[in-house]
């Protein structure tokens, strides 16, 4: 005889989020994390700027992590909800080269500026750390300079493949996109007034059908019980 089965009442539909890349791996640690404790998460990553465009398309999200600029804008143009914004995490550009080149100087905020200043093509991303790059050349004049040099990845491309396709020969972006990719050898942080740090910031899409649920996703992903696991994707707690 057939056995019967009481229907049991579906669990609470996971919470939607979007994400750029740069946390990519933090997400979903912290997505993983926080499921096994009762608020179900999902993240799908992908270029800071096509992530944006989607919600100001009016993707179907309840959340959404990006730079802190890109977060204001979005919150300025009525998609975000402005108080729910909170800084998460902090991450530092660092430079980086295929594991095959000779490794260069890059001790000091001299070095960094006649490495640039060489012929060696220099890879960026579309996120902020390529924005602060861009930043930074035109203060020191050198933009024009290396314009013809500059190779700038595809939205969702990390930079560390254009070091491995040997399309560039030194890579700037952000350490959690750079750190661990095989063929990539990560020389560490800008040095001094070079230093570049990005803060990443979450909110609530205005359009949100869960906004309560989300805040408190938000506030649950900033606890700073789960910072080991922020620290350990290459990035740390933004204390906000």
């Amino acid at each position: 005889m057939a056995k019967t089965f009481t229907p049991q009442p579906n669990a609470a539909a996971a919470l939607q989020g979007l994400s750029s890349m740069a946390t990519k791996e933090v997400l979903a640690q912290l997505a993983q994390r926080c499921t096994a404790e009762g608020v179900a998460i999902e993240f799908e990553s992908g270029g800071g700027v096509i992530m944006a465009d989607r919600v100001r398309a009016g993707d179907a999200a309840d959340l959404v992590v990006l730079g802190a600029d890109a977060m204001r804008t979005l919150a300025d143009e009525g998609h975000v909800i402005a108080d729910s914004v909170r800084p998460l995490f902090r991450s530092d550009m660092v430079i980086a080269i295929p594991d095959s080149a000779e490794v260069p100087d890059v001790s000091s905020p001299r070095a960094i500026r006649e490495l640039i200043s060489g012929d060696l093509r220099i890879g960026y991303s579309t996120g902020p750390s390529g924005t602060a790059l861009l930043r930074q050349l035109e203060a020191w004049g050198l933009r024009p300079e290396i314009d013809g040099r500059l190779v700038q990845a595809r939205p969702g491309v990390p930079v560390g493949r254009l070091l491995t396709d040997g399309e560039a020969d030194v890579g700037l972006q952000q350490n959690s996109e750079l750190a661990g990719m095989p063929g990539v050898r990560v020389l560490g942080p800008l040095p001094g007034e070079c230093a570049v740090t990005t803060v990443f910031s979450g909110g609530v899409l205005a359009a949100s059908g869960r906004p309560d649920v989300a805040s408190g996703a938000l506030s649950r992903m900033a606890d700073p019980a789960y910072s080991a696991i922020v620290t350990g994707c290459g990035m740390t707690p933004a204390g906000g």
